[in-house]
């Protein structure tokens, strides 16, 4: 009876905390979001980019993302949760912003007119001949706006998956992870009916600005609702130990004596077989989702003429990322393989991760099936997004399944980087070839010009996952932590 009392008394602080992670993803996901629901119907038309113009600044940006997640993860591991997360937010709502400014900056470069406001530079830019040199000062500025927006995104999944770390057991970790990853598909789902309205009504400058000062908001909440659980004062004791039952447990299988927490070092992590196979897994599909996110607009466009601020892209977006919700499933589903079936929580997380990766298998009907309706692949996408999410929330909890928690965010990082790589390549390359399929007017199996090159991208999304898993498998067959 005094169980029972006790856990009745258990505070849930740790849901708050959770919440706080959600929608700092959510923030994440929609300043992400802006170039690529803008730069084809607002942002081109103004400086005459091809699909190779957006593609270059999309693929430098996975790898400045990739490059910066080497380091986040170190520096939120060092600065700790609470500090590292104020200054990647931080960085990033600069770094959003900033995008607005572009076009001012572009004006002021290739036709001296700096202080003209947003309307004035758009006119002086019209206005000069040399379209090379526009195009090739705008993309250049953007990269640079895009680096500021990547070294600071990069650490918002080190310091959220530390923070799950921190305030959970590992068996409710996937479910935790899998909620505030959904920010991802909730940003991604309030992006399509928010941000080509802002445009369209206040211009495309505008739908930056509003959506990166939603960080500073979002710092404010942190600074006073985040502390370590051990030391917050709305994290009682029942909490505390219920968020603590592995050390707990393992503390009493020691005979009572607690080991010291492993340190790893940076050098050190590569070591390891499970560094490399959360590597893996993590270069194999995150270039996957993020293709869907960046370039399903700009598809929608090429191939079925829907600009992204008419209402019926807007609606098909919504749906496809309203689709993706039910990848918090897949949070729960390794607790159950856990709760009901025994297993221990790796093999749980790749069991559930295997029935995952079949899902985008799908994806090689998108462009067939497009040929009768566009809702067919939007609803093909939005199935493999959803499994996208799930296995990224199961992959993201393997690291505290197996590593110290000193060390996860140091480990998050790595294999952040590994799928920015994969990132870079997919988003290159399908803008040289998308140009290309348009240009040559390239023939595969029945399709002609841009929808070969979707058929092709296509392809290799739908296969990835299972590729990404029997790696992973091969690398780390079993549970074993580093200890």
């Amino acid at each position: 009876m005094s169980n029972l009392a006790t856990k009745a008394k258990m505070t849930h602080y740790r849901w708050y905390i959770c919440a706080m992670l959600f929608f700092a993803t959510t923030i994440n996901y929609l300043d992400r979001q802006v170039l690529s629901l803008t730069w084809k119907d607002f942002i081109a038309p103004e400086f005459h980019w091809t699909n190779s113009d957006y593609g270059t600044i999309t693929a430098l940006f996975s790898i400045f993302y990739a490059v910066g997640m080497l380091f986040a993860g170190r520096f939120v591991d060092r600065m700790g949760t609470k500090k590292g997360f104020l200054w990647a937010i931080g960085v990033w709502s600069v770094g959003a912003v900033l995008h607005a400014f572009c076009g001012i900056a572009t004006s002021g470069i290739v036709a001296g007119q700096w202080f003209v406001g947003f309307e004035g530079a758009r006119n002086a830019i019209a206005a000069v001949g040399d379209i090379g040199l526009v195009v090739s000062v705008s993309v250049t500025l953007f990269i640079i706006a895009r680096f500021v927006l990547a070294i600071g995104e990069a650490g918002n999944f080190p310091a959220a998956i530390k923070t799950t770390a921190e305030f959970f057991p590992k068996k409710d970790r996937a479910f935790a992870t899998s909620i505030f990853n959904a920010g991802a598909t909730v940003g991604a789902l309030v992006a399509p009916i928010t941000i080509p309205l802002i445009a369209a009504r206040w211009g495309w400058e505008m739908a930056f600005i509003v959506i990166g000062a939603l960080g500073f908001v979002w710092m404010g909440f942190w600074i006073f609702m985040y502390k370590k659980p051990e030391e917050h004062p709305r994290v009682n004791k029942a909490e505390l130990d219920y968020i603590n039952q592995d050390s707990i447990a393992e503390t009493a299988a020691n005979n009572n004596v607690a080991k010291p927490e492993k340190k790893i070092s940076f050098i050190d992590s590569f070591k390891y077989k499970q560094t490399w196979a959360f590597a893996v897994g993590k270069f194999m599909t995150d270039g996957v989702w993020w293709f869907y996110l960046f370039w399903t607009p700009a598809y929608l466009s090429d191939v079925y003429g829907l600009a992204s601020d008419t209402t019926m892209a807007q609606v098909l977006l919504f749906v496809l990322y309203a689709i993706t919700l039910l990848s918090i499933i897949g949070g729960w589903l390794p607790t159950y393989f856990v709760d009901k079936k025994g297993m221990n929580p790796y093999a749980g997380r790749m069991k559930s991760m295997l029935i995952f990766a079949f899902f985008p298998l799908l994806a090689l009907f998108a462009q067939p099936l497009g040929a009768y309706s566009f809702w067919f692949p939007v609803i093909i996408i939005g199935i493999a997004g959803a499994a996208h999410q799930a296995w990224s929330a199961n992959i993201f909890s393997t690291i505290g399944d197996m590593f110290p928690k000193s060390s996860v965010a140091t480990i998050t990082g790595i294999g952040g980087m590994a799928g920015g790589v994969g990132s870079f390549l997919i988003n290159k390359g399908s803008g040289v070839l998308f140009d290309f399929s348009a240009n040559t007017n390239m023939k595969l199996f029945g399709f002609e010009g841009i929808e070969s090159g979707y058929l092709i991208i296509f392809s290799i999304c739908a296969v990835a996952y299972l590729i990404g898993w029997v790696i992973m498998k091969s690398l780390v067959p079993h549970y074993k932590p580093i200890v």
